[in-house]
């Protein structure tokens, strides 16, 4: 009796559509509205559990930008709290007579117009993030039809890197206007606490304006679409912290002393 073959039974693979926004790569771009998330228009939306996508690789790296600034958030809070502290501190002096030496530093103006440049570096900063995130524009990008976001991005991030500069270049003259009336580090307390909150803040921006520098350069060698985003954002996250971080500060030292 001739023996007979059963053909194996395979199911057919599914056929791909265009509004499934896959490019055959299995990754769907940062735009597709099942994957977003990341920042306004962004659509990095919510992936299968267990498949790593870009809206993971984005809260990653939020999650160590916010670490790291909560360690700062303390040292400044430790800061603030012996400026409380040393304000209502004296001493008994020869005679039993009860002196406080705090004297309040007067603050330069200038510090006035640093703080609003910074609030606008803040404003430009955000722009750059927004325009890193933008719908249309960033399908092109994906779509390899050239870097749109990336360009329009580019100028508002260095907006922001020359705006910080001018913020630290202002604290220094502010230090400048103090030292031309003989108000230095070790004058009185207040004065010490002045260049040390004055002084610890413009090393984070330092640091801040680097970081910007850092990602302009990454916007134009980086070849990943996610990895320009994620710089940008990160970055945009430690600049907003940084003025937020300077305005309390400012208002501490202007009407608490």
């Amino acid at each position: 009796m001739p023996s007979t073959i059963t053909p194996i039974r395979t199911e057919p693979k599914p056929r791909r559509h265009v509004e499934d926004h896959d490019n055959g790569s299995g990754r769907r771009p940062p735009t597709d509205k099942r994957t977003g998330g990341g920042g306004d228009n962004d659509n990095w939306g919510d992936r299968p559990r267990g498949n790593h996508g870009p809206r993971e690789r984005l809260v990653r790296y939020r999650m160590g930008i916010f670490f790291a600034l909560a360690s700062d958030m303390m040292f400044f809070v430790a800061i603030v709290s012996s400026f409380f502290v040393n304000q209502s501190t004296g001493h008994f002096d020869a005679y039993n007579n009860y002196i406080n030496e705090w004297s309040a530093t007067t603050i330069p103006p200038i510090l006035w117009l640093n703080t609003l440049v910074l609030i606008l570096s803040s404003i430009t900063m955000e722009i750059a993030r927004r325009r890193m995130f933008h719908e249309v524009d960033a399908m092109d990008e994906w779509l390899g039809l050239g870097k749109p976001i990336t360009r329009r991005a580019i100028p508002w991030v260095a907006v922001t890197a020359v705006l910080g500069t001018i913020f630290l270049v202002g604290q220094w003259i502010a230090w400048e206007q103090l030292a031309l009336q003989h108000v230095f580090f070790l004058s009185n307390p207040s004065s010490h606490f002045f260049y040390l909150i004055t002084g610890v803040h413009g090393i984070h921006l330092v640091f801040g304006v680097f970081g910007l520098i850092a990602t302009l350069i990454g916007l134009y060698v980086s070849r990943s679409l996610e990895s320009r985003q994620i710089m940008v954002d990160c970055a945009s996250w430690y600049w907003h912290s940084m003025g937020l971080f300077w305005i309390f500060l400012f208002v501490l030292l202007v009407f608490f002393q």
